[in-house]
């Protein structure tokens, strides 16, 4: 295909920084005028398209021989108006159009927002849905809500792109009103393509199959409402929690190119580049820790949510929220002191309309540091030494929002090497009508009644994370080692307690599963680079929690869609392009392309570039407490160095002190008259001294008036010499103190100052 002229002036930026707006417009731009004026299209993304990796390993950050990789775009796009489907590689260097491939009719691309919200109003607007709500004869104070949903696949008259609404009836005067109380039964389907409503299928609502030949009226049902202007009332007795970095955060964010939108991490020996997408929303590259390398590449490649419903139409229920929408399109604009807590530093990113024109997510990825608790410790019980390490983390973090669902997704580093992937999953059932005259024991078993008229459907949350390791270098292997009992032997193992590891190398690409019965350990190694110490294999290993795999059986098209939901670990051969668990096209998809069938060639994974998928989940039984907004289940995959550092990589974090800290002790008065003093004083149940120290610590007592020894609050502050024993009440001072040079006992008139003065003598407590 012949050169396209652009005017447009591009200066060098990084082969993986996101695209610029000026490059998704220009992209747009070029993509456009390989066709008519009058030809509109329908861009369903514009992203980067990552170089070769070969490529951009020979370039190795302009250090290398070859050259810059070229920027290029991503496009997958329909003609509007027509089923055709493309998708277009655009060079902006050369600003060409590499590849312009026409899709079969049977691949759909993901729904965008604009599709969305035109698909919900023409739902509400077709005269043969509104006939059907007429029949409902809704009470005149409400209304009827739309969630349009990707339609599934069942194998029957699929083929064309469709979508599945579900239709809500929520209060007209709230438009923040959880409408998943309220849900109607009726659910319209629109043609993607002419979008017209095709037919409306009757819901199921009593204990099997059946569906009423006629839409009945309403039955009215009370809300259920999770914003807070809405509960009767809000708890009053919670005090303010701050996280304060009187310095400012431990981290730096840089930039190495001209375009801004690439972003460099420093935190703590770590180094790595954050990238932002439409699918995926934040990938990490190029992860280093104290110069060494460990990923070339991490990202949440895939999750599915099948349904557990049998009937029709939920049987087709099973959302692919990154592949059928995008995380970057759901991602959301983040809030200082709701979404992320502390010092705060916000990355936003951009995607496309619809139209091809640059979208600004704004605030996208939160940046902080968080206190996780003891990172190590130990006492010494001899002497009574206690050395002692916070366990500070760098959390990356961006939410999204499918429709009910929200997801809370996070890459956590701390100082010893380990890298953690967090999902905290919460917002809303996906609920559908019930009658509510069933009795209990005959409510059908793959749901739960959470509300009057309202069942919310068993499902499963599983999720796949692809790992691109780079541990010390690309050649690296896969093995799993299984711990087991030595036979009783009465010169190697007489007394029947001995057990060793078993260790497996993974040659060709295939499936693992987890076994906790044997303790089986994934690594991921670099057999050719030993640790100097013990001289084994340097590696990291993979800390993934056991779940349920796929429940749907092997021949339904839930299984045969969600490609990697049937085992806990695949491990495949590195290929460019291949980077999403189901496939790059999971809309209406019938299986065929994903991580199952790169593995199913079984290619060599032995000492070569691989590449490892980490499946983990949630089977969501639904309960009460779920509603209407449900807490955050929390689920997290680790990644853990194995021999790959010489000792604790943590060992040169500083101690925990309290002068660094300033942890603060509350103290609260028994005696009733001491109460009241402090009540007086605004102190009951308030902070009463702010602690300073390392091994020191200073609490304050409160005595009650006229007790023996009492000092006055002058005498606290330091500005009286005299005891008082009058009624002022008395502060009396516990010191603790790790050299024991000082007892535990009454300060008196030497009061706060003094107190101090005797331990900086030992303890340097300024």
């Amino acid at each position: 295909m012949g050169s396209i002229t652009c005017s447009a002036d591009f200066r060098p930026h990084h082969p993986l920084s996101p695209l610029t707006p000026r490059e998704i417009t220009a992209s747009a731009s070029i993509l456009r005028s390989i066709y008519p004026a009058n030809i509109d299209l329908q861009f369903k993304a514009i992203t980067l398209h990552e170089p070769e990796k070969e490529q951009y390993l020979a370039w190795n950050n302009g250090e290398g021989p070859g050259p810059r990789p070229a920027r290029r775009a991503y496009i997958p796009y329909y003609i509007r108006g027509a089923e055709k489907f493309f998708e277009s590689i655009v060079n902006l260097d050369s600003k060409e159009v590499e590849s312009n491939i026409r899709q079969g009719n049977d691949v759909h691309g993901p729904a965008d927002s604009a599709e969305i919200s035109l698909v919900e109003k023409l739902c509400l607007e077709d005269e043969w849905v509104k006939a059907e709500i007429d029949k409902l004869k809704l009470p005149e104070n409400m209304m009827v809500t739309c969630d349009p949903w990707t339609y599934g696949t069942d194998g029957l008259d699929d083929t064309r792109r469709q979508f599945q609404c579900f239709l809500y009836a929520r209060p007209i005067d709230q438009p923040d009103s959880c409408h998943y109380a309220l849900p109607l039964a009726i659910s319209p389907v629109i043609d993607g393509c002419t979008k017209k409503v095709t037919r409306i299928d009757a819901l199921p609502t009593g204990k099997d199959f059946t569906t009423a030949h006629e839409t009945q009226p309403w039955k009215p049902q009370p809300t259920n409402e999770y914003i807070p202007e809405l509960q009767p009332k809000l708890r009053t007795d919670l005090k303010p929690l701050q996280v304060v970095q009187p310095k400012g955060a431990s981290f730096s964010v840089t930039s190495d190119d001209a375009s801004g939108t690439g972003k460099i991490m420093n935190w703590q020996k770590w180094r790595f580049r954050i990238g932002f997408n439409s699918r995926e929303g934040m990938v990490l590259y190029d992860i280093s820790y104290d110069n060494r390398s460990l990923f070339y590449r991490l990202s949440l490649s895939d999750m599915s949510i099948p349904y557990g419903d049998p009937r029709p139409p939920y049987h087709k229920k099973a959302a692919f929220d990154f592949g059928d929408v995008g995380a970057g399109l759901m991602a959301n604009n983040l809030t200082l002191g709701c979404d992320c807590l502390g010092a705060i530093h916000y990355l936003s990113g951009y995607i496309a309309d619809d139209q091809g024109k640059p979208v600004h997510k704004q605030n996208c990825i939160c940046i902080h540091e968080q206190d996780a608790g003891i990172g190590w410790k130990h006492t010494n019980y001899r002497t009574g030494r206690a050395a002692v390490v916070r366990n500070r983390e760098l959390v990356i973090q961006s939410i999204i929002t499918v429709a009910n669902y929200e997801y809370v997704l996070a890459w956590i580093f701390n100082q010893a090497g380990e890298v953690t992937y967090e999902v905290r999953a919460t917002g809303i059932l996906s609920t559908c009508p019930i009658d509510d005259d069933i009795p209990p024991e005959d409510v059908p078993g793959w749901g739960t009644v959470v509300h009057p008229g309202v069942l919310a459907q068993h499902h499963q949350h599983i999720f796949s994370l692809r790992v691109d390791p780079a541990i010390d270098g690309h050649e690296n292997r896969f093995v799993y080692d299984e711990a087991i009992p030595l036979p009783r032997d009465p010169k190697t193992n007489p007394y029947g307690t001995g057990y060793v590891t078993k260790e497996t190398v993974v040659t060709n690409s295939c499936g693992i599963n987890t076994d906790t019965e044997k303790n089986r350990r994934f690594l991921i190694q670099h057999s050719h680079k030993k640790n100097p110490v013990n001289g084994k294999p340097i590696s990291y290993k993979i800390v993934a929690p056991p779940f349920q795999k796929m429940l749907a059986d092997k021949d339904s098209w839930h299984y045969k869609r969600c490609e990697f939901a049937d085992q806990a670990i695949y491990i495949t051969s590195y290929r460019d392009g291949e980077l999403y668990a189901a496939g790059k096209f999971t809309n209406q998809s019938h299986g065929g392309d994903g991580v199952r069938t790169y593995a199913g060639r079984r290619d060599n994974v032995k000492d070569t570039d691989i590449v490892v998928w980490i499946q983990f989940g949630i089977n969501h039984i639904p309960r009460i407490e779920d509603f209407p907004v449900m807490p955050v289940e929390t689920i997290r995959v680790m990644m853990k160095p194995v021999n790959f550092f010489d000792k604790n990589p943590a060992i040169d974090v500083a101690p925990s002190m309290q002068v660094f800290n300033r942890s603060t002790l509350l103290a609260y008065p028994t005696q009733t008259q001491g109460v009241l003093k402090a009540a007086e004083n605004g102190k009951a149940g308030a902070l009463l001294e702010n602690s300073k120290g390392g091994c020191c610590s200073t609490s304050v007592e409160i005595s009650p008036p006229g007790s023996a020894g009492s000092t006055s609050e002058e005498e606290e502050d330091g500005n009286s010499n005299e005891e008082d024993t009058g009624e002022k009440g008395s502060v009396r001072h516990k010191e603790t103190c790790s050299c024991e040079s000082i007892e535990e006992g009454q300060v008196g008139g030497e009061g706060k100052v003094g107190l101090r003065k005797k331990l900086g003598e030992c303890c340097n407590v300024s």
